[in-house]
């Protein structure tokens, strides 16, 4: 699975939650997804590996010797 993969899983798990399905019932059954906090972790931690990967985590810094 590809970063951007693991991304958009992340994303969508963060939305689900944001939208209300932290905890739910099916029946006898208890559903918990992940908690936020690490999840908002685990998004930063792939934002900077695809930056990386990308290359789009670059800066140029230019001094003007004066």
């Amino acid at each position: 699975m590809t970063t951007q993969e693991q991304l958009d899983q992340v994303n969508t798990a963060i939305a689900a939650i944001t939208g209300g399905a932290q905890e739910y019932s099916i029946g006898n059954r208890r559903i918990r997804r992940g908690d936020l906090r690490e999840l908002f972790a685990e998004r930063s931690r792939l934002e900077a590996k695809l930056a990386d990967e990308t290359g789009s985590n670059v800066a140029v810094v230019y001094f003007d010797r004066r």
